[in-house]
């Protein structure tokens, strides 16, 4: 695992400060054999990289998706093995929940896995533990408000995410849990506006290790 350094593990990331045009945009609950290679090819065709919060359960049923997603240079998340609210659970619970789904991902895709989102932003003391133990710094979002998960329509989701976009920013969206049909098409337009005004569309690993200050 490449070290991270002037990060807390024991913190919520939604932003990394940074004086270039960069910003991570984020996939929970996927994948999804529907909506996570729609959000493939967009990204393909700017040439930009998502970070995948998958669960477990998901990548279980689908391999290949979570390989495809790592092949073509994006970054896989965990986000729990069966997306419990995690506070609701014993210690030994999260603790499974965490590493189950960290050992799976790494045995798809030979490399360890370096970011976690809790589902629903759900935590306490012992899941931040058990994220930084097994070497995962925890990741918010500065787009909470699009709450695309509810489908509340592409321009809520494209003006709420304008609203809140800043350098180094980290942004939260879904690729599954259900029918993400606007997600998709208002990462689209996002995309399409956000590389017109120069910014680059990087993981968030790449944003905290400071991969954006190396000249891009």
């Amino acid at each position: 695992m490449t070290e991270i350094t002037g990060l807390s593990q024991k913190q919520w990331i939604h932003s990394v400060p940074t004086p270039k045009k960069a910003v991570a945009f984020t996939f929970d609950d996927g994948p999804d054999p529907t909506f996570t290679p729609e959000l493939l090819d967009i990204f393909e065709a700017v040439n930009g990289k998502a970070t995948f919060f998958m669960v477990g359960q998901q990548a279980e049923k689908h391999p290949e998706l979570v390989q495809t997603v790592a092949l073509t240079g994006h970054e896989v998340g965990n986000h729990t093995h069966t997306h419990p609210s995690l506070p609701e659970l014993t210690d030994e619970e999260q603790r499974t929940e965490l590493e189950s789904t960290s050992e799976l991902l790494k045995k798809l895709i030979q490399q360890e896995v370096r970011v976690f989102r809790a589902p629903y932003l759900a935590v306490n003391e012992t899941v931040f533990q058990h994220a930084e133990r097994l070497g995962m710094h925890s990741i918010s979002a500065v787009n909470l408000d699009a709450r695309d998960w509810a489908n509340p329509g592409v321009e809520h989701i494209v003006v709420s995410t304008l609203q809140s976009m800043q350098p180094g920013g980290i942004l939260l969206f879904h690729d599954g849990g259900g029918d993400r049909s606007q997600t998709v098409e208002a990462v689209r337009l996002l995309v399409q506006d956000l590389t017109e005004q120069g910014y680059a569309l990087v993981t968030v690993s790449e944003l905290m290790n400071g991969w954006v200050s190396d000249g891009i």
